[in-house]
């Protein structure tokens, strides 16, 4: 296990791995970037603050002094070892962190000099966020409207390109009934906003008072605590038969949420918080007409678009991130260890440096 002091591989300075093992960049870099390293995949208190090489911006990309960072539930799950997909997994030791908003502090060549000093928001293309400093592609950054904060854009970077891509997907109209699952959460309470905006009746499913509370507050018709083993027989008493479900839970609550879907409703997957998908009978879904969406696939210029349109939405008034907690960047291990309790609502954020 490296410790703090220790020194890692090259990639955690944002360059290419090198030969050598974790020693084979001593004294090239000065080591003044603090970051928070994983050591070892498992739990949270394997993620360690440490000192890595400053990054420098190749060919085409921007350097850029970290404000805020993103922590993700998919991060928990890579840093237990334990990823939906394996490929996900880095070579150890990392830095995870894939959303970040800050100002441009240099360029490399071939870059725009004109974007330094300017405020973005990016990814960072999977690592490397859990830092004060990034070297990001330049073509990836989106500039942060004037009206919104650098959290709150971090705070719709991915989770508003989702949620919009979700409610598009579904074909959700005015009038249907729609049921979104974690409403609390990071996209299920951009989903609950979204939903009411398009015209349709909202019933927000969410675990606990607190959470259930904060869905109706952002425009839920219903409110259902799915931690009560009656909270199904409350939909159909209160709402009815639900034209599409958004399910960024899976297993029973899914499972249980599928079985509120009218025939011919739509059941849109797209997450595993529980810590397992929704499984589809063929009887449950084929036999009543349901339509699954697995996600909203989208590619690398939809995304882009559906970002700046978040972020446009947001600036407007008309979409508010939930951000319920953030943590200094040397306690990334409390946030993931938050998140793994179910302790949060909204969106979970590291504050790496105080805007001055």
């Amino acid at each position: 296990m490296m410790r703090s002091n220790g020194a890692p591989r090259s990639e955690l300075g944002g360059g290419a791995p090198g030969p050598g093992g974790p020693q084979a960049n001593l004294g090239r870099r000065e080591w003044s970037v603090r970051a928070v390293v994983l050591s070892e995949f498992g739990p949270p208190e394997n993620l360690g603050p440490a000192e890595v090489p400053d990054p420098e911006p190749g060919p085409g990309q921007a350097l850029i002094d970290v404000h805020v960072a993103s922590v993700t539930f998919v991060e928990t799950q890579v840093r237990s070892g334990r990823p939906p997909n394996p490929a996900m997994l880095p070579r150890l030791p990392a830095i995870l962190g894939n959303g970040v908003a800050g100002v441009v502090a240099s360029v490399g060549a071939d870059t725009d000099p004109a974007l330094v000093g300017r405020r973005f928001v990016t990814t960072t293309g999977g690592s490397g966020g859990y830092a004060e400093r990034a070297a990001i592609d330049a073509a990836n950054l989106i500039d942060v409207p004037g009206e919104l904060s650098l959290p709150a854009a971090v705070a719709l970077l991915a989770d508003g390109r989702t949620a919009l891509a979700l409610v598009q997907a579904s074909g959700l109209r005015s009038g249907e009934t729609a049921l979104v699952e974690a409403a609390a959460g990071g996209v299920g309470s951009l989903l609950v906003q979204l939903a009411r905006a398009a015209g349709a009746r909202v019933v927000a499913a969410a675990g606990g008072p607190g959470k259930v509370r904060l869905a109706r507050d952002l425009g839920a018709h219903i409110a259902v605590d799915y931690s009560d083993p009656a909270w199904a027989d409350q939909v159909r008493v209160q709402a009815g038969p639900v034209d599409v479900v958004f399910d960024g839970v899976g297993g029973p609550v899914g499972g249980t949420a599928l079985g509120l879907v009218r025939e011919g409703g739509r059941f849109c997957a797209f997450g595993m918080a529980s810590g397992s998908f929704t499984e589809f009978p063929d009887e449950r879904t084929a036999g009543r007409g349901i339509a699954v969406v697995r996600g909203a696939p989208v590619g690398p210029a939809q995304m882009r678009e559906l970002s700046v349109a978040a972020l446009a939405r947001a600036a407007a008034g008309t979409l508010r991130p939930v951000i319920g907690q953030t943590f200094a960047l040397d306690r990334a291990a409390d946030a993931h260890a938050a998140i793994a309790a179910r302790a949060t609502v909204g969106k979970t954020l590291l504050v790496v440096r105080t805007p001055g």
